[in-house]
């Protein structure tokens, strides 16, 4: 769809007329214009097609004329402080908003320093350094200091800002040495690079009355037409080593298609982070992080955005039932199992090579629970689809004899995963 302002179409486009309209014809035997428009022209500004395709092309033209995202203030350092609550949270599973917690924290210290603070959970590591552009990935400098007996380590670095790329230096119990990526990233760098990124954009919404209106849309009783949607295979510019279309380019088309298809809900696969491109998003490494192949977290924001002011609702396939094995991120972060199950035979699925979380681990809980909550509260998305959830429900999922455990009652239900979906 063109960025420019004004856009010119065919009314005849908008019900897919196959016939030509104006056919040349002999000038002295009949008129030019040989067959009528199916609709009178004061029934065009009722027709159902126009009031789909209208305001999803009225809200990629009120995009090109607004800029929608600024940098974000930075947040007083003590108020970024992990406290006492936050920790009984955390240890509890009961936390809900670990975002705003952990990660790189754009903030202001007192001295009216700005700069980013980061947090990360790594129990059992020996000590952790974060590394990055703003020290030459130096792994001796920046030390993060331990947060009592809570897990957790945090160091204000000034020097760094927004956009930055950065990683945290592990070093576990045992002496073994590892470059992870941020589990609370919300921006990552660009695969098959696996660093993490400084992210500090605000976006302005305008989904106001979409968000007024949609619990009658999303009500269990609601007539539901769902199109699903991978991003990067829907649609691709040939001319340009037929690369796939970016959140901001597809929005505009995503909604016009959609609304004339007389769809109600848009269901996006999976977008968190991901290495392996094959995989369509369902083996991820940064649950924080939209995918950046298609742009940066505020273009995102922009196409639920578009679809709800198209008046579509916006389904996010969303993955807790395992993650990827991948060296660089979750897996052994701290240098033993973490946020997977220590116990192989729960720990590991056997048909996709990937880890399985711990359900079992409050901190892992808060994890995923947070993780939820982010993608509705910060992208607006109107639901989730959870995937593979029969592999989390049933210890036996796709194992043989001896390959699993039973639970403490001699059954074969994942109880504490059980415990995670309620």
């Amino acid at each position: 769809m063109s960025r420019a302002a004004l856009v010119q179409f065919t009314l005849e486009a908008l019900w897919h007329e196959r016939e030509p309209i104006n056919v040349p014809a002999h000038p002295e035997r009949e008129d030019n214009w040989r067959r009528r428009l199916r609709y009178r022209v004061e029934e065009i500004e009722r027709l159902e097609a126009l009031s789909r395709f209208l305001p999803a092309l009225d809200g990629a033209r009120e995009a090109v004329r607004t800029v929608e995202s600024s940098p974000t203030q930075p947040v007083p350092l003590e108020q970024l402080r992990l406290g006492s609550e936050d920790i009984e949270q955390l240890r509890r599973g009961t936390h809900r908003r670990l975002w705003e917690r952990f990660g790189a924290l754009w903030a202001g210290a007192e001295t009216g320093r700005v700069g980013v603070l980061f947090r990360v959970w790594a129990p059992r590591a020996a000590s952790v350094h974060v590394i990055g552009e703003h020290n030459g990935w130096r792994h001796d400098r920046d030390p993060l200091q331990r947060i009592g007996d809570s897990g957790c380590w945090e160091r204000f670095c000034p020097e760094v800002r927004p956009g930055m790329l950065y990683k945290f230096h592990v070093v576990g119990a045992w002496g073994g040495r590892f470059d992870k990526a941020d589990p609370f990233a919300r921006w990552s760098e660009r695969p098959p690079a696996t660093a993490s990124r400084v992210h500090t954009a605000r976006y302005r919404w305008r989904d106001e009355a979409w968000l007024e209106r949609r619990a009658p849309a999303n009500d269990a009783s609601a007539p539901i037409s769902i199109y699903e949607v991978h991003l990067g295979s829907w649609r691709r510019v040939p001319q340009e080593n037929n690369r796939p279309l970016g959140y901001r380019e597809i929005a505009p088309r995503l909604a016009a298609y959609a609304s004339a298809m007389g769809f109600s809900h848009v269901e996006l696969l999976p977008l968190a982070e991901h290495p392996f491109y094959g995989s369509w998003g369902y083996q991820a490494t940064g649950y924080y992080a939209p995918t950046a192949r298609y742009g940066p977290p505020e273009d995102l924001m922009f196409l639920v955005d578009t679809l709800h002011r198209a008046g579509l609702g916006v389904i996010l396939d969303w993955v807790p039932s395992h993650f990827a094995s991948d060296a660089h991120a979750l897996a052994r972060f701290d240098g033993e199992p973490l946020y997977e199950h220590p116990d192989p035979r729960r720990g590991w699925h056997p048909d996709w090579k990937s880890c399985v979380f711990d359900y079992g681990r409050p901190e892992v809980r808060a994890f995923l629970i947070s993780n939820a909550l982010y993608w509705i509260e910060r992208f607006h998305v109107d639901g989730l689809r959870l995937d593979a959830v029969a592999s989390m429900l049933y210890l036996d999922y796709s194992r043989g004899p001896g390959q699993w455990e039973p639970n403490i009652h001699g059954g074969n239900e994942n109880l504490e995963a059980i415990s995670l979906l309620r």
